[in-house]
């Protein structure tokens, strides 16, 4: 198979903080908006892949800040989700979208097997790879561990505007859904979905059930509304408002 991934090209994913020592591993699996230069533009241009169809706006940036305040070790993905789903079954419902959220993406009509493996190859399954690495070595440390992915989502689609501020996305383990919710309903102030505005639930789902629910592991999915954390400082700001529910959902999950 043609390496898709030149020398001048991003890695597939970066790590922050790998010796973090608190019992969680913070993951990003729609950190960037870059594209392989294999593959050009995609066919979009710059303002559409900047939009939330390119990548989770503010997400890395938040995550960054969780990391440095609860001492956990993130991984970020390292492309974007146009390129190939982190977060979908390779070759499945939404991994390489042909529209997204009414656009078209040239790069991704009629896509071929080969052509889907290849960005699989190269941007998918490393970043998923570095996932369990991460997973095996603060097992190997003999410390329980949590897994919290980070997202953020558009304040509006198919127009209807999204009311919640943050939401918990989880699928049949309770431990850290629930002490998570539970912590930010602490904080008259948000606005906070139970599986909204979408669920872990969906058949496409792949991060949790890949590595959490094969573990064993307390997990679920962190959701921020994207107009809130429209700058890197925003974003920022928003993980350190949210660090400290996300801190006391984790000691109850494990407790």
């Amino acid at each position: 198979m043609q390496p898709l991934l030149g020398p001048d090209d991003p890695p597939p994913f970066s790590v922050h903080n790998e010796q973090g020592k608190a019992p969680l591993l913070l993951l990003c699996d729609h950190a960037s908006k870059a594209v392989p230069k294999a593959l050009g533009d995609l066919g979009l241009p710059a303002s559409e892949l900047s939009r939330h169809i390119g990548w989770d706006i503010g997400g890395l940036d938040a995550a960054l800040e969780l990391s440095s305040h609860l001492d956990a070790p993130l991984v970020a993905s390292g492309y974007s989700r146009l390129v190939i789903d982190c977060n979908r079954w390779p070759g499945g419902e939404g991994s390489t979208p042909e529209v997204s959220d009414s656009t078209e993406v040239p790069a991704n009509k009629g896509l071929s097997k080969e052509q889907v493996d290849a960005r699989a190859h190269a941007c998918f399954w490393p970043y998923h790879q570095e996932v369990d690495r991460q997973l095996d070595r603060m097992a190997r440390q003999g410390r329980p561990v949590c897994l919290l992915v980070v997202h953020s989502f558009t304040p509006e689609m198919n127009g209807f505007k999204r009311p919640w501020h943050v939401g918990v996305l989880w699928n049949d383990d309770p431990r850290l859904p629930h002490a998570l919710l539970a912590q930010l309903r602490h904080d008259p102030s948000l606005v906070v979905g139970d599986n909204e505005p979408y669920s872990a639930r969906a058949s496409y789902e792949y991060t949790l059930t890949a590595h959490a629910r094969s573990r064993g592991l307390p997990h679920c999915s962190l959701e921020v509304r994207q107009d809130l954390m429209g700058t890197p400082g925003d974003a920022r700001a928003w993980g350190r408002r949210l660090a400290p529910a996300i801190g006391g959902a984790v000691a109850t999950a494990l407790a």
